[in-house]
């Protein structure tokens, strides 16, 4: 096959060079032209990376042979430690899941850990033909994961395909294009002083990290962090949210299975399900090199305090408020693709996303529009697993969600849609709440600045057209995840939201673009620090060592200590005036400094 390739390249070659060649050539000096092209089509055929993916198999999660709905869903039982899992649409009960002990964490992590040390040999080209296969199941396989993942967490197929499949391609993709780039040892300038030296920065793995991911995508939010940990070397154990606990096998063997199919030990990827209790023996674990956490912010302040016990770095994910601004210079014609994006950006996954649109700040010009718009398109918003709206996760947040309307209507905001539970006639024991959509929301109203997490869209009308107004409304909040501004190209006041915004990222015309290209992930103030995706993630994840080595070493060019500086001193004053000599010829600004350094160098030796 190689042959023939090579062949029939050569065949075009040569069209191309006797036909359009700028020079003539002889014709006795033919044969040695199309020896070296031979040889550099031959070359790159045998040397190019064209591993194809490996297919397997992996089961299905099981379900009860009876369909039972439990009459108060809830993870905890009583008289047992077991995770009782269930369908958050509809209450029907998936299973039990024994929750990990100390002892469990220990020997995950030890399986990860003799797992990585050989698994830090591999090389990009094996470490890409794993993730080449995952890509592929993840492909052939895109219905069974999002059936498994809207069981699991009450989202809607689209909500599954947009969330849970889109991104993770994105990912795997990513990092097959580009992962290696990132790792790859860089090279660094010098200086004066040290021109006879070459410096590097390498970026080694650090040995068994951790993640610690929330149940709104329980599969991407899964295998994000797995991509980036073992493509950088790394073994990782997993904690997956108790809320989904019950999908989380069926996501660890995907990944296994690809390590499996090209030979490698599966044992590189842990996952464990444990209550919070538990959770500290695996943050404080001296055999964690880095944690991953995405949640809320109370829970990030015990997983830090509990990580600093062993110096162990934590990336945290904290969610947001996110603003959407709304310029009135979004052209009639733009807007009702306007219109669209607000709508999925408030209610992708039931709202339930972190950079999900918490807050629509409309200027003054285009707010009256904006609202017209905007009521019936959510007051027509069915809710259903098979509709537009799924469930929540559960209903721990109904009696928060429901107080924080309440207060905002009676301090002046007018609520045109939905604004409580809703007990849905098919699935009485799932977990809906009824799209929302309120309207002259003010920036001292308390769900202007607490995160809500459900299906709510808050319209907020910017004190005027200025961009200093705008933005002193869409920073008002202790976040700063993700963030979105639409208007006119040639809106001067974008260039300096983009600038001003207090967020970690922020897309133009467009929602949730950046991690759609993954750039870096991650937000500021309360919305964590540290980035994952991107080449930042990858980078996150390793010891990023620096090299410094001899350019000239064969000629004995070597750095040596001069006599003046040597133990023991001879002369202080005299040693100080040979040092203040080096840095004026290394730092003195102007040619004169420079010359008088080398001048106070030669008097001081």
């Amino acid at each position: 096959m190689a042959t023939e390739e090579a062949r029939t390249l050569l065949e075009q070659l040569r069209v191309a060079l006797q036909d359009k060649l700028p020079v003539d050539i002889p014709e006795n000096a033919w044969p040695f032209v199309w020896t070296g092209v031979g040889l550099l089509v031959f070359s790159y055929i045998a040397l190019r990376e064209n591993d194809q993916p490996i297919k397997y198999t992996v089961p299905s999660p099981k379900l009860p042979e009876k369909v039972e709905i439990l009459d108060k869903p809830a993870i905890k039982t009583s008289g047992s430690s077991a995770i009782q899992c269930y369908a958050p649409a509809t209450g029907q009960f998936l299973g039990f899941v024994n929750p990990s002990t100390p002892n469990a964490i220990d020997r995950a992590i030890e399986q990860a850990q003799a797992a990585q040390t050989k698994w830090a040999t591999t090389s990009f080209r094996e470490r890409r033909a794993v993730l080449r296969s995952l890509l592929q199941y993840v492909l052939d396989n895109q219905e069974e994961i999002c059936r498994v993942a809207c069981l699991d967490s009450g989202k809607t197929k689209v909500d599954a395909q947009l969330g849970e499949i889109l991104v993770t391609t994105e990912k795997l993709k990513w990092t097959l294009e580009h992962g290696e780039k990132a790792l790859r040892p860089e090279r660094r300038p010098t200086n004066l002083l040290m021109a006879y030296k070459r410096n590097f920065v390498h970026y080694e793995p650090l040995g068994v990290v951790s993640a610690l991911v929330s149940w709104n995508y329980p599969f991407h939010n899964f295998i994000g962090p797995i991509i980036s940990a073992i493509f950088s070397g790394n073994g990782i154990v997993v904690k997956v949210s108790e809320q989904t606990a019950w999908s989380s096998s069926y996501f660890t063997n995907i990944v296994r299975g690809a390590l499996v199919a090209h030979g490698h030990d599966p044992a590189l990827v842990q996952t464990i399900v444990c209550w919070p209790q538990t959770a500290g023996h695996l943050t404080a674990h001296p055999g964690i090199s880095h944690i991953t956490f995405i949640g809320s912010r109370p829970v990030c302040i015990k997983v830090a305090e509990s990580a600093a016990k062993a110096l162990i770095p934590v990336c945290a994910e904290l969610g947001g408020k996110d603003a959407s601004i709304i310029l009135e210079s979004v052209s009639k014609g733009d807007l009702p693709r306007v219109i669209e994006t607000l709508l999925r950006g408030s209610f992708q996954a039931s709202g339930q996303n972190c950079i999900g649109i918490e807050r629509i700040i409309a200027a003054p010009g285009i707010y009256p529009k904006l609202v017209e718009l905007l009521e019936p398109r959510v007051k027509a918003l069915r809710l259903g697993q098979t509709k537009d709206v799924g469930a929540m996760i559960s209903d721990n947040s109904f009696d928060r969600l429901e107080a924080l309307i309440a207060d905002a209507v009676s301090n002046g905001a007018r609520l045109l849609a939905g604004g409580k539970r809703h007990i849905h006639p098919e699935h009485p024991k799932g977990h809906y709440f009824t799209p929302t959509l309120l309207v002259d929301v003010t920036p001292n109203m308390a769900i202007a600045k607490e995160e809500c997490f459900a299906p709510v869209m808050v319209i907020m009308r910017a004190p005027s057209d200025s961009a200093e107004d705008i933005l002193a409304v869409a920073n008002a909040p202790e976040f700063g995840l993700g963030s979105s501004v639409f208007g006119a190209d040639s809106d001067p006041r974008i260039k300096k939201i983009v600038k001003h915004i207090k967020a970690g990222m922020i897309s133009v015309n467009d929602f949730g673009a950046t991690y759609a290209t993954q750039l870096p992930f991650g937000g500021v103030a309360g919305s964590g620090y540290g980035r994952f995706a991107g080449e930042e993630g990858l980078r996150g994840l390793c010891n990023v060592k620096s090299v410094s080595e001899d350019r000239f070493s064969w000629m004995g060019i070597r750095t040596s200590i001069p006599p003046p500086m040597r133990y023991p001193v001879p002369d202080q004053d005299r040693s100080w005036r040979f040092a203040r000599g080096v840095v004026e010829v290394g730092y003195g600004i102007g040619l004169g400094r420079k010359i008088g350094g080398v001048l106070g160098i030669v008097k001081n030796s």
